[in-house]
């Protein structure tokens, strides 16, 4: 299993997945421009585009990849909130954790997560020729799901001292913050449920520019996990 990060952050999220048979893109929150050159305009070469929720940063090349022949897989909320009616938008329950679609190679599990949107959900992704596993975790307070993955693709937006001492921050805005993004200190936590016997690596997705500290949070990691830890 490959992954390449294109974006991350509250500027755009797009993340490609791929082995020798099947490529994914998880989230297209970037111009379209931007996925065309990041994939040497091979866009069609894109089995399928998972996106875990409406907001912008997560599907903003959603018209245009659709409008390029390339099939997009959400929930229901999620094709509702972004008003698309074209058969290339596939859709899924928000969530049993033993259902489960495929995409060439790829076996892919949505589960629910907790966010601001009208139906959100992370990916648990199994490559059936590797025998690896994903997890694909952004934008929720927490994770009530344990997992046993060889790649952890997490976010860990702020670290609880650093948004507590902000003072560019309200009250109202720190509080929506904790309500839908994840803290390191949950990460950890999160990490601490999980089975981690075969996890290789672990990326650290959308921190927050004034909320997080980036090196405190890849030292955290690596002393709980001892793997490699990459800062999207």
């Amino acid at each position: 299993m490959e992954i390449e990060i294109i974006a991350s952050g509250s500027s755009g999220n797009c993340y490609k997945v791929s082995n020798e048979d099947t490529a994914l893109l998880i989230e297209c929150g970037i111009p379209y421009k931007k996925i065309q050159e990041a994939l040497n305009f091979k866009v069609t070469d894109i089995d399928g585009v998972l996106v875990s929720h409406e907001h912008g940063d997560h599907s903003k090349a959603c018209k245009d990849l659709i409008k390029a022949g390339v099939d997009l897989y959400m929930t229901a909320g999620t094709k509702e909130a972004l008003n698309l009616d074209t058969h290339r938008v596939k859709t899924f329950k928000q969530f049993s954790m033993y259902e489960d679609f495929e995409i060439g190679s790829f076996k892919i599990k949505p589960f629910k997560t907790i966010h601001d949107a009208k139906e959100p959900v992370g990916f648990v992704i199994y490559d059936k020729l590797a025998k690896e596993e994903l997890v694909f975790i952004t934008d929720t307070q927490y994770s009530i799901y344990n997992f046993k993955p060889t790649y952890f693709m997490l976010e860990i937006n702020y670290v609880r001292k650093t948004i507590n001492e902000n003072p560019g921050l309200n009250d109202k805005l720190r509080e929506r913050i904790k309500k839908n993004h994840m803290s390191l200190e949950t990460a950890i936590d999160l990490l601490k449920k999980c089975n981690l016997s075969r996890l290789k690596k672990i990326y650290v997705m959308h921190l927050s520019d004034h909320n997080s500290d980036a090196e405190f949070i890849k030292k955290s990691l690596q002393e709980l996990t001892g793997v490699s830890i990459e800062i999207c």
